[in-house]
């Protein structure tokens, strides 16, 4: 596991305590709009962007793609390689450390997924992606899904926290003019369980974009 140094600061220290306390944090299971996405496109290299315990990556893995997978967390990427050994698909995974504030995996990528790459603490979000977007190869895309507001089980209040609409995620990437198609720019809604159980209605954010170029997807 490539480590490009371990990250210090604020959001290492708080991710890296997030998994300390909890023996698991996500459900492992790959997020279904990625699953949607992804299997309509030919396996090439992938980016998964705050990758976690790893679920998203496994799941591009066992679908035949070439993995990065990038986290602040050494816990979690530890943790998600050995999900990976477990389910035999270690070798088709790069896992590397980074914060991506200060730094960001090397390559081109035939997909980029960025999948609630969400932060309590200090994250430039907006630069973030719009870097990602730079690194997406020719015919190759971009997809970013997050939180268009708090679940409804949340504590946390709405009053100082602004969660971007689709079309100012898109506007932020800066994307040129006559070399990207925009597949999908909109707000889903989705039923889903909270962590007591809860059952409420989510609304995620999606923005799908695609680079000109040769396209081995059609």
């Amino acid at each position: 596991m490539a480590t490009n140094g371990s990250p210090e600061g604020e959001a290492a220290e708080f991710w890296e305590a997030v998994y300390r306390d909890r023996p698991r944090v996500w459900s492992g299971r790959v997020n279904a709009v990625l699953a949607q996405e992804a299997a309509a496109l030919v396996p090439g290299r992938a980016l998964d962007l705050g990758c976690g315990e790893g679920g998203d990556a496994l799941w591009l893995a066992q679908q035949g793609w070439q993995v990065t997978a990038v986290d602040v967390s050494t816990i979690a990427l530890e943790r998600a390689a050995a999900h990976a050994e477990a389910a035999g698909v270690g070798d088709a995974i790069g896992w590397e450390c980074h914060d991506l504030a200060d730094s960001f995996p090397d390559g081109t990528f035939d997909l980029i997924s960025a999948q609630y790459l969400h932060s309590t603490v200090e994250l430039p979000r907006e630069r973030v992606l719009k870097r990602a977007a730079t690194a997406v190869a020719p015919g190759g895309a971009v997809l970013i899904v997050g939180h268009a507001a708090f679940p409804p089980w949340s504590s946390h209040s709405d009053a100082d926290v602004h969660f971007p609409t689709p079309e100012e995620v898109l506007a932020s990437l800066e994307l040129p003019d006559g070399q990207w198609s925009v597949v999908r720019c909109e707000t889903v809604d989705r039923e889903a369980e909270g962590p007591d159980g809860q059952r409420g209605t989510l609304t995620d954010s999606i923005v799908l974009a695609r680079r000109s170029g040769p396209d081995v997807n059609g």
